[in-house]
């Protein structure tokens, strides 16, 4: 990630010091976009030093959900930055200007060669990390980005479309938006403490229910605290007034089985017997 925010403080400055000099619109989007992705990046990386923190009495959690609020600003101003680009694309195609192509060709070529270095490095962990995922959604649409100027920059050089540097920023910025959203809905339904949508809670409870001396599995929560760890909270009530051990005997076998079927890694079940409490599925706290 360290390389990846230096080569894109490279792309920044040469890119937006070629769009003054050209007079490229789409040239100095890229620019802005690159400048946007500098900052995504080192948030990403702080996130990510963050939530290797280790918990204490004031923060029970550490810093684990750091990374997902590192992704909900990322993708936030992916969305911003698009709207930027378009608005400007529209001022910009009813006044079409002369623009120094070659400038632009060169500069998006080192814009893909450099952008497209950084994509390799992250792709691996952009799989399993949202944070990873953000930085690498940047850097990628970064990427397809300078291929869109670069293709403008040959259009303009060998037929003088001028008009077409606009178009291609306007389709940037949709661009943006579209893989920004999908960024920005994720990562704020696990800031909300949404259930994960892989997650079917009616099928967990009739799941638990089924395991012997269980009554109903009830005052269910099921929530991402970060990439890595999925948790549940519920309240178990039982048939018979069981003992600790017995308890404890079924909670190990509940756990793995959510474990291995749910992939959540973090149970917190509170046992119950004959207690006068709402019994619902779902109980609003």
């Amino acid at each position: 990630m360290v390389i990846s925010i230096l080569l894109n403080v490279l792309i920044t400055v040469s890119q937006a010091i070629g769009g003054l000099v050209s007079g490229s619109l789409s040239l100095l989007s890229d620019a802005l976009h690159n400048f946007t992705d500098v900052i995504s990046l080192i948030v990403s990386y702080v996130a990510n030093r963050l939530s290797k923190q280790k918990a204490n009495k004031g923060r029970t959690f550490g810093y684990k959900r750091a990374e997902i609020l590192a992704a909900f600003i990322n993708a936030s101003t992916l969305i911003i930055i698009a709207v930027l680009l378009i608005i400007e694309a529209f001022k910009r195609f009813k006044n079409p200007e002369p623009i120094e192509s070659n400038l632009v060709i060169w500069l998006s070529i080192l814009g893909i060669l450099a952008n497209g270095f950084s994509v390799l490095l992250l792709k691996s962990d952009s799989q399993s990390n949202l944070n990873m995922r953000s930085a690498y959604l940047h850097l990628f649409t970064d990427m397809m980005a300078s291929v869109a100027v670069l293709i403008g920059g040959l259009l303009m050089k060998f037929y003088h479309i001028y008009w077409v540097d606009s178009v291609l920023t306007f389709l940037i910025g949709l661009y943006l938006i579209w893989v920004g959203a999908d960024l920005l809905i994720t990562s704020t339904k696990m800031i909300m403490l949404f259930t994960p949508a892989q997650i079917d809670i009616n099928e967990v409870v009739e799941d638990i229910n089924k395991f012997p001396s269980v009554n109903k599995l009830h005052h269910v929560h099921v929530w991402n605290l970060n990439d890595d760890e999925l948790h549940l909270e519920a309240h178990l009530d039982f048939k018979e007034d069981i003992t600790l051990t017995q308890f404890n005997s079924i909670l190990f076998r509940i756990e793995t089985h959510l474990r291995d079927k749910f992939n959540i890694n973090h149970v917190n079940i509170q046992p119950e017997f004959n207690r006068e409490d709402p019994k619902e599925i779902i109980v609003q706290d």
